[in-house]
């Protein structure tokens, strides 16, 4: 099916025309309050992102710092042209655990550039390009099936390291982590549960946390 490509300004009346003003008290229960939400659904916007393919509106949407703006242009970017300066750049931009996840599980994970920065951005300081490399992991792990399993491994290193890190957008995304690399393939798994318990030895409420919920899962997978 051809669909019919849409300017910037086209595809600004229609996120406002989306708008569903009674859906984003439901965002903001879930800590979507950053770049003014406009509540819409990501069916919806993957909806408006279909046949659409267009690096420079994609850099237009973004630009703009609406919360489904940003969203929507990770769905809309060609692959082929995103740069590692262009992650860099989106990264330090992420400002909810929404955006960061979407664009990440929608566009970055799929770059050369996303097991380098699977392993480096766990390194900053920031909590969202923090939680963005933890999350990249799980994606790789989904996603990336050409990966073989030493590519992995040095991602465990970084879940023990960070374990300890309380913001609750961090610790979540090294749970999600060790979950989603775990359950790739029983050698994997066999890791994630040796790392789990690693961590659940650590004297840290955030640790123990990360390390019983990943060992539910993982022993019961």
């Amino acid at each position: 099916m051809n669909y019919p490509q849409l300017s910037f300004e086209q595809m600004m009346e229609r996120l406002q025309t989306m708008a569903d003003p009674g859906a984003v008290a439901g965002q903001a229960r879930f800590g979507i309050t950053a770049g003014a939400p406009l509540g819409i659904s990501m069916p919806a916007l993957r909806q408006l992102a279909r046949g659409q393919h267009d690096h420079a509106l994609a850099a237009s949407l973004w630009q703009t710092g609406f919360h489904e703006a940003r969203i929507l242009a990770s769905l809309v970017d060609e692959l082929p042209l995103v740069t590692r300066v262009q992650m860099e750049r989106w990264a330090q931009d992420f400002d909810s655990w929404d955006v960061c996840d979407q664009v990440c599980w929608n566009l970055f994970d799929r770059t050369p550039f996303a097991l380098d920065l699977a392993k480096e951005w766990p390194l900053r300081p920031q909590e969202f390009v923090r939680r963005a490399g933890f999350t990249l992991m799980a994606g790789l792990a989904l996603h990336d099936k050409r990966l073989d399993d030493s590519q992995f491994l040095p991602f465990f290193s970084l879940m023990v390291q960070y374990a300890t890190d309380e913001r609750n957008f961090v610790k979540k995304a090294v749970n999600w982590a060790l979950r989603g690399v775990g359950k790739r393939n029983p050698a994997l798994r066999k890791q994630a549960i040796q790392t789990a318990r690693q961590i659940q030895q650590i004297d840290s409420p955030t640790a123990r946390w990360i390390a019983s919920d990943a060992l539910r899962e993982l022993e019961n997978h």
